[in-house]
């Protein structure tokens, strides 16, 4: 029996209509104020805790959250109208980018009732920033090969090892990090291992920023030294975190992010054709439909995450595709724009911004070539 790679394509109705339109106004008024400036790969590289709590302030933030825990309790198709906006304007999103994707739904699902009731109200309200420790040196996307050791102590754990490319570690107060709490069985390779909730201002913990090519910095090494995680900073079950982070990851790869990293820079191009300032092209066309395509197929990603049905191989389907087309975005302004100087000094901001975030964007969430393993053992092809 053939199975299908994405779920069903939904139709967005009235009220979700009303709500981008609403979101959108909002965000031309920002930008017209000077409030920020847009620019490319935004939920990654540009952090704005003012403006993150003037969206939870709007009812943006949480939207998933049950309003028993301080969230909005509205569906995921509400959540990704307003993140496609934020992103398509390319507004400052970083600060709660990942405590509101990821961590909020997690926690929903395998956070003890204090933790619930701790965190999910101050991520609703913009005031925690999270990050991710998954990723080691020489680990790569294989994260069944985590060096990080958790070992048991009295009323907690110690954690000992190295996260690399967290991104945001430095602006961030905690970090889920996924340890091995027993001893690697070669055989049984996913076993063993548990996430823990680390707070990053804890004795032990050392960030030492990444700073990239061009001189920014977003990635960071973050070391643990014996740092000591009470038992009430477990997420979920010992010896379940393998079974968590591949859950956590179908939230991590399916979102907008995956596909308008570098919207920013293909309007901006656009713009410039209509005004003269480049010459007309019909490579735009396909650009532009690329992305109308990868909209749909993220948007009926989220309709199967509402649903509560399984969306791992559909969200890794979306994560290659998109990452690979925001990044052809970039090469084929980059082409546009190889004859001669740009003149355009907005349009030449994204650009460079774009060619140097460019490398990341099918490594970040899981290698493409990782992925198109998880996308064929989900077709049933391996």
């Amino acid at each position: 029996m053939s199975r299908q790679l994405v779920p069903p394509v939904v139709v967005e109705g009235a009220a979700l209509l009303d709500l981008r339109l609403e979101v959108r106004e909002f965000l031309a008024e920002q930008v017209s104020a000077g409030r920020f400036v847009p620019h490319v790969d935004t939920w990654l590289t540009r952090w704005d805790r003012d403006f993150t709590r003037e969206l939870a302030a709007r009812g943006w933030l949480g939207m998933v959250i049950p309003t028993e825990y301080g969230g909005q309790g509205r569906t995921y198709l509400e959540r990704f109208v307003v993140t496609e906006e934020l992103l398509v304007v390319g507004a400052p999103v970083a600060a709660h980018w990942v405590a509101e994707r990821q961590i909020g739904p997690s926690l929903l699902t395998y956070g003890t009732e204090e933790q619930k009731r701790d965190f999910l109200p101050r991520i609703s309200r913009g005031e925690v920033v999270f990050g991710i420790g998954m990723s080691e040196p020489d680990s790569g996307s294989d994260l069944a090969s985590v060096r990080t050791r958790a070992e048991r102590v009295e009323g907690g754990w110690r954690l000992t090892g190295t996260k690399v490319w967290t991104s945001g570690a430095h602006e961030a107060d905690a970090f889920f990090a996924l340890a091995r709490s027993a001893p690697l069985d070669p055989a049984h390779r996913h076993e063993g291992l548990s996430q823990f909730i680390v707070d990053l201002g804890a004795p032990g913990v050392s960030i030492r920023p990444i700073i990239s090519m061009g001189g920014d910095h977003h990635f960071n090494e973050v070391h643990l030294d014996g740092v000591l995680v009470p038992d009430d900073r477990v997420l979920g079950t010992i010896g379940e975190g393998w079974r968590q982070v591949t859950s956590e990851l179908g939230f991590e790869r399916s979102g907008p992010e995956r596909y308008l990293s570098t919207f920013q820079l293909l309007a901006a191009a656009a713009q410039a054709m209509g005004e003269g300032g480049l010459p007309l092209d019909q490579g735009l066309g396909r650009q532009v439909a690329r992305v109308a395509a990868l909209h749909q197929m993220s948007f009926a990603v989220s309709t199967a995450l509402e649903a509560h049905a399984e969306a791992d191989t559909a969200a890794a389907a979306v994560k290659v595709l998109g990452t690979t087309a925001e990044g052809d975005i970039a090469d084929y302004v980059d082409t546009l724009t190889a004859s001669g100087w740009i003149e355009d000094e907005e349009l030449y901001t994204l650009l460079h911004a774009a060619i140097l975030q460019r490398p990341g964007f099918t490594l970040r969430g899981g290698t493409n070539e990782i992925l198109r393993g998880v996308i064929a053992r989900g077709l049933g092809m391996r």
